[in-house]
């Protein structure tokens, strides 16, 4: 890769940072993030990184994710202070996607905000993965390039999941991920329609297609609660689906998610591991893992070298 490029991280997930240095043949560079006795984050690069071409591997996820969005702007201003050529920031799980457009009276919309704080800080591009709502990348007057997990989602279930297979979007926002993934595993598609009295509650489900006789596999880009999942599978299976796999992107598994999932139907919950789960995966064994870590590196080299990162988006043989 040669000595002109830097992999730094906080402590949002560092084993995901080590792995990402260790497939591109590089160690990790060496900066100190903690915090002051009063709570503030404290940030210190210990070597030289003037002139070189920066990545910050820090998704800005669960449990701490306004601790993590801190570190990584305050990492980047450092950065930015010490004279680097170019600073990139690598966010796998990009923390308050979910509030993307003012649908309520008085709402905020934070991913705006959140892409304002990044370009102030001095970050010149941005590497995330399933953003939540694509148009978040408009909020950038920076290059983001938003990578897909679909690729190792497609050799996941081509290598792990027998059987005639049904795709199943959760909701009408999703039905265009689901539809490409039916289309390149020649599968059926269905459609869960449900109504919400507020985040992450559920009043009622209607299913759109036939499950019957089928393995039925749940695709989406985040699991929170896994409320709405649970609810999902148990309405799949009661409409004939043979078995109920759920495969997401982003495992956020908050509050009692664990607990629902062990007491559910789902056969298996596959994440991938932008957001750090090893103690989550130890207490449910249906939790199953797609190292994503491979993807990311490969952005990275191609960044660094000026290669087209396009075919990242489609490959799936």
């Amino acid at each position: 890769m040669g000595d002109r490029i830097k992999i730094l991280t906080g402590n949002a997930h560092r084993q995901l940072a080590g792995e990402i240095a260790e497939d591109l043949n590089l160690s990790l560079g060496k900066a100190q993030v903690g915090k002051f006795s009063n709570g503030e984050t404290s940030v210190m690069i210990s070597e030289s990184i003037r002139d070189m071409d920066v990545y910050i591997i820090q998704p800005t996820c669960n449990p701490n994710v306004n601790d993590n969005l801190m570190e990584l702007l305050i990492m980047a201003d450092a950065i930015r202070r010490a004279s680097a050529h170019r600073i990139t920031a690598v966010i796998p799980c990009f923390g308050y996607a979910r509030q993307d457009k003012k649908d309520k009276s008085r709402a905020p919309i934070t991913g705006k905000l959140v892409a304002n704080l990044i370009e102030t800080a001095g970050i010149d591009r941005v590497i995330t993965m399933d953003l939540h709502a694509s148009q978040i990348q408009g909020f950038f007057n920076i290059p983001v390039d938003n990578l897909y997990a679909e690729p190792q989602i497609i050799k996941y279930i081509r290598k792990y999941i027998p059987g005639e297979k049904v795709i199943v979007s959760p909701d009408a926002g999703g039905v265009k991920r689901a539809k490409s993934i039916s289309d390149k595993l020649d599968a059926d598609l269905a459609i869960i329609h449900k109504e919400r009295k507020k985040a992450n509650e559920v009043s009622g489900m209607i299913l759109v297609g036939d499950v019957k006789d089928k393995v039925a596999l749940i695709i989406d880009d985040m699991a929170d609660t896994c409320g709405t999942l649970v609810s999902a599978c148990e309405m799949l299976i009661s409409k004939g689906a043979i078995k109920v796999y759920a495969i997401v992107t982003h495992g956020v598994l908050s509050g009692d998610a664990i607990k629902k999932l062990n007491e559910s139907s789902l056969t298996e919950l596959i994440i991938t591991n932008t957001i750090p789960h090893a103690e989550k995966a130890a207490q449910c064994p249906k939790l199953k893992t797609i190292n994503i870590c491979h993807t990311l590196s490969e952005a990275i080299r191609r960044t660094h070298h000026g290669e087209s990162i396009s075919s990242l988006f489609s490959d799936s043989k």
